[in-house]
């Protein structure tokens, strides 16, 4: 039986799922680990729209403020992205001319221009970043370009991340079959303003660059931006989708019926990839999925699910299994939004069924054994009725354990 995400039929082949998109990934030694893959490259044969989100943190990685220039010099268009891991090349002397590097190192072998590629860095922050590694290993890296080694690009972005995280999806514009897929890295530091880890997205539909830029932000606000890991935003947080047309359909240029699927696709990928980034969290044990509905408009329904989901008390409760369902409407109380708390009520839920704990803003009676079952599994749904409207929103996180104080007490080493 097929697997599908939102409708959309899941395909194989990460950010190489559409035509045209090529990968790799190797260790060039940033990494001591020779089994973990440090250097990663995306390349499109053909030129790309591109569209890209950041971080709002004030202080930003060097990769950044490149990409962002790159991109206005060439009207957001791009071929590729070179992309490091195991140091953020933030707070540098020296880190925007290591980024330029990057870009020339990889334009070199691709045979292409250098304002066509985006770059990007994650890792120990205040680091410099030796080039020559990267310098040394560029050719072999765009040498084994594939379609077939996404999954070593999708290696070679992870820092403290369990697994790799990919997903692509086929849909249709008109008679078109298009495909759209992505990786994504993150597993601590995330609690994103625009964006969260980082993140590449390649599509072979048609999409003018102007109505690429507006579907990705769009997304992020109900995706990506309703996850929180540990409450920081990072310095490096990226999110790049290329679209090279290799589809061959007619391009979306404005809105309309092809824009709303274009949008659809774009969503069941990159909530998936929420959803991994939230169970992939550094420590965690458990998926946490809250959803608030009855809100009066979406931004109170976000407002709400993420307020939520960034409390370290309720977290640590969720860790505990402990129903203890006063942190969640101590947590709605403080979000920034106005709505009536008397009206809301609370179910905790998962594949062992539901607990009802909350009415009208009170405690209703319920069975603690029965919620001890319930928080015994890895994905919780927290379930919030604002009974103000029609609005609903999802935000995504983990619990609180005590293996994630052991991972960030020693990071550095």
């Amino acid at each position: 039986m097929e697997k599908t995400i939102e409708g959309f039929v899941c395909v194989e082949g990460g950010v190489c799922a559409a035509k045209g998109f090529l990968a790799n990934g190797l260790n060039c030694g940033l990494n001591p680990v020779k089994e973990k893959n440090d250097l990663g490259l995306i390349f499109s044969e053909s030129l790309c729209s591109a569209a890209a989100v950041y971080t709002q943190n004030k202080v930003k990685g060097a990769p950044i403020l490149v990409t962002k220039k790159n991109l206005a010099a060439t009207g957001n268009k791009a071929r590729g992205v070179i992309v490091n891991s195991k140091n953020a090349n933030t707070c540098n002397a020296d880190g925007v001319e290591k980024a330029e590097k990057m870009c020339s190192l990889a334009a070199e072998a691709l045979n292409v221009d250098p304002e066509e590629m985006i770059v990007a860095s994650t890792g120990v922050i205040g680091q410099i970043l030796p080039i020559e590694p990267i310098a040394s290993h560029i050719k072999e890296l765009a040498a084994g370009l594939s379609p077939k080694h996404h999954d070593r690009a999708a290696n070679a972005i992870m820092t403290t991340d369990t697994f790799p995280k990919e997903v692509a999806v086929e849909f249709s514009i008109g008679k078109t079959v298009c495909r759209l897929g992505g990786m994504a890295k993150g597993s601590g530091m995330i609690h994103p303003n625009m964006a969260t880890t980082l993140n590449f997205i390649t599509t072979d539909a048609a999409v003018s660059p102007r109505m690429l830029q507006k579907a990705l932000s769009e997304i992020v606000k109900v995706t990506y931006n309703c996850l929180s890991i540990d409450g920081d935003t990072s310095t490096n947080d990226m999110v790049c989708l290329m679209a090279n047309g290799l589809a061959g359909n007619e391009e979306i240029s404005e809105e309309g019926p092809d824009y709303e699927t274009l949008k659809r696709a774009l969503y069941a990928v990159m909530m998936t990839m929420t959803r991994m980034l939230a169970k992939d969290g550094e420590g965690a044990s458990k998926l946490l999925e809250c959803t608030c509905s009855g809100a009066p408009d979406l931004d109170t329904a976000i407002i709400v699910a993420k307020s939520v989901i960034r409390s370290p008390l309720f977290k640590c409760a969720m860790f505990g299994e402990d129903a203890n369902w006063g942190r969640i409407l101590c947590a709605i109380g403080y979000a920034e939004a106005e709505f009536d708390i008397e009206k809301v009520s609370v179910t905790l839920a998962s594949d062992k069924g539901q607990v009802h704990v909350c009415e009208n803003g009170a405690g209703v009676e319920f069975s603690e054994e029965k919620a001890k079952k319930v928080l015994g599994e890895d994905e919780i749904q927290i379930l919030i009725d604002l009974h103000q409207g029609d609005a609903s929103a999802k935000a995504w996180g983990c619990d609180l354990t005590y293996d994630y104080v052991k991972i960030n007490g020693d990071y550095r080493s």
